[in-house]
């Protein structure tokens, strides 16, 4: 975990009208995570933290230790400021977690009271800061192990410096408790007391390093805990614009039922920010509150793993789980609503060989998704389109949407991310693939993330086996090179990936165990997947501690970047109906979704000497 730190006292010194202090956190953010604060979160800093640093001193606490943008674990989300110092009665370590808004005037949201709506600011409702707070008090306490008592230890509160209470009177409506308290700038007196409860009159920077030290416990990856979540909606923290998501399909199913209108919702993000989170939260929440729920996707291997997983020893949750294009029959606002997760895979019909003719209709698959729910949720990351003919992208959903006089909210989940909460290995991602525009970039390196390359696909299975031993998960996949061979009941895998004197089989295609081989659906989850290179069918919406990535000779560098060889290609869905232009975007997609399925790391390795060397020049390293 990373913070700007500094004592209340020290902070103190800087006047709000000085712009000395907004420089220096802007310096070690663009250090840390490579992102250049823009002058909206510079002011922002200049006039918040000043007035909390007074306070603080204010009620004699200016040795207290003062955590900004303090980076959560396992996201890339950061918290204002955490309080370190020590408990006045027991003397244990204690963490006020500080939530600021200059907001002067707010107001509950269409009567709801967990989101808000704030005056003179663009961008629609918001989360109530309270519920904000009280989610980064929940995460501290999940992943950091130095917080061994987080109900103790732990306390949050959203500060309005600059408001009075008649002017934000609706925000007071939501209950509070000892990890989401509410002040004001009139409730100032009662603030210093709260501080002064929780903080004494000494130096915090020992308990400041011992959070900033602490060890992240493991994170509950979804496949694992996706029974629990689904059932008891108790293994995911949803923070601010995943837990914003969340509320808004809430908020849309009771404004369906007392309006009869009729809302999709879009929730876009890149890997790991959390959609399927979201997706598995809401089917719980809204099953066991009678709402009638599906969940869909385009994705076999991601709706058995979601049956297997999440409806075990229960066929009842299974049914709950189906496919885009399970729903050409369905009647008009059939259901509640329907959670369409992987929502990139949308086809343009969903017509195939087996469909009967009277389905036949040439109807888009997406105005079927729309019309067989009050309330259509769709879930997707528009650089996750692989196959030709998908077209699930925001733009697509919201004109289709709008042209039936549907109302849109869109809510993008940018800024939390898969890849341990690296945001600097997301945007190297992008770069290195041509996705974002500005050329590769060199890997300086996060302390959430290992990046490396290996010398030979060897070297990578090598390297990464031994976690396996450790508890934790690991993959190799490549790109779509090598030919596939047809699986046959109660034969071994043909090794159809050869480079050198190594080779291994591609993931199994068939529906059943082989001897310590997984079906083709659960290679990503089940044991035995490490002895098999997955494609990226196999592991498209999943996520493992380690990866291991072959690039193939359909990606390599030439003059300066990165350039697609469609024809050392063997994938047969990009067949001749693909322009050189749809192939080569799908084949930058397919790269960026087995780039970002790591959760700790990355080992890389390309079959083309010349490529080798320059993703070696740009990683500094060479191993795990």
């Amino acid at each position: 975990m990373t913070a700007f730190r500094r004592s209340a006292a020290s902070l103190s010194a800087f006047s709000p009208m000085e712009e000395g202090l907004g420089e220096l956190i802007s310096e070690h953010l663009r250090y840390t995570t490579g992102r250049s604060p823009g002058p909206a979160e510079v002011r922002s800093w200049n006039r918040s933290l000043p007035a909390l640093a007074a306070d603080l001193v204010d009620a004699g606490l200016g040795d207290v230790e003062m955590l900004m943008e303090y980076r959560l674990p396992t996201c890339d989300r950061r918290v204002d400021v955490v309080l370190a110092g020590h408990h006045p009665e027991t003397d244990d370590h204690s963490y006020v977690v500080v939530e600021l808004k200059q907001w002067s005037e707010a107001e509950s949201w269409e009567d709801d009271p967990t989101m808000v709506l704030v005056a003179n600011q663009p961008g629609g409702p918001k989360l109530h800061p309270v519920l904000q707070v009280r989610d980064y008090c929940s995460h501290i306490g999940d992943f950091v192990a130095s917080v061994t008592d987080p109900s103790k230890q732990l306390r949050g509160a959203a500060y309005l410096h600059n408001a009075y209470e008649p002017a934000v009177r609706d925000l007071f409506d939501l209950p509070q408790d000892d990890q989401g308290r509410l002040f004001t700038a009139q409730s100032r007196g009662e603030f210093l007391a709260f501080l002064t409860s929780r903080l004494a009159p000494r130096s915090g920077a020992e308990a400041a390093d011992r959070l900033l030290s602490g060890k992240v416990r493991p994170s509950r990856q979804l496949m694992k805990v996706a029974a629990a979540e689904v059932k008891e909606r108790t293994q995911f923290t949803l923070l601010d614009e995943q837990h914003t998501a969340f509320r808004a399909v809430l908020h849309a199913v009771t404004r369906a039922h007392e309006s009869d209108r009729k809302t999709a919702v879009i929730i876009s993000g890149g890997p790991g920010s959390g959609k399927s989170v979201i997706a598995l939260s809401l089917l719980g929440e809204l099953s066991r509150d009678g709402v009638s729920t599906m969940h869909a996707t385009g994705s076999k291997s991601f709706t058995t793993t979601m049956r297997k997983v999440a409806g075990k020893r229960s066929p009842r949750v299974q049914k709950l789980f189906t496919y885009f294009n399970s729903f050409m029959a369905a009647s008009p606002n059939q259901f509640e609503v329907l959670i369409c997760d992987e929502a990139h895979r949308i086809r343009e019909t969903s017509a195939n060989r087996y469909t009967k003719a009277e389905f036949r209709t040439g109807r888009p698959q997406v105005d079927e998704l729309l019309a067989a729910a009050r309330v259509p949720v769709f879930l997707l990351d528009e650089h996750q389109v692989v196959r030709p003919g998908e077209m699930g992208t925001v733009e697509t959903i919201r004109q289709h949407a709008e042209a039936k006089g549907h109302a849109v909210h869109h809510i993008d989940l940018s800024g939390q991310f898969r890849c341990g909460g690296s945001a600097l290995y997301e945007q190297w991602v992008l770069r290195l693939l041509g996705l974002e525009p500005g050329g590769p970039l060199r890997w300086e390196g996060d302390e959430n993330f290992v990046l490396g390359t290996a010398a030979s696909p060897a070297e990578m299975e090598a390297s990464l086996r031994p976690v396996l031993e450790q508890g934790y998960t690991a993959r190799l996949s490549a790109g779509y090179c090598w030919p596939w061979s047809k699986a046959e009941k109660d034969r071994p895998l043909e090794n159809d990936v050869r480079i050198g004197d190594w080779a291994r089989p591609w993931n199994s295609r068939l529906d059943r165990w082989l001897p310590g081989v997984p079906p083709s659906a659960l290679w990503a989850t089940e044991e035995g997947g490490f002895d098999q290179v997955g494609c990226v069918y196999t592991a498209q919406g999943f996520e493992y501690d380690w990866s291991g990535v072959i690039l193939g000779p359909d990606l390599v560098f030439r003059d300066g970047r990165l350039v697609v060889a469609r024809s050392a290609n063997r994938d047969p869905a990009l067949g001749r109906k693909s322009t050189e232009k749809e192939s080569e975007a799908l084949i930058r997609n397919t790269y960026k979704v087995l780039l970002t399925r790591g959760m700790r790391g990355t080992l890389l390795y390309s079959t083309d000497p010349e490529t080798q060397e320059f993703l070696t020049s740009l990683t500094g390293t060479s191993g795990r």
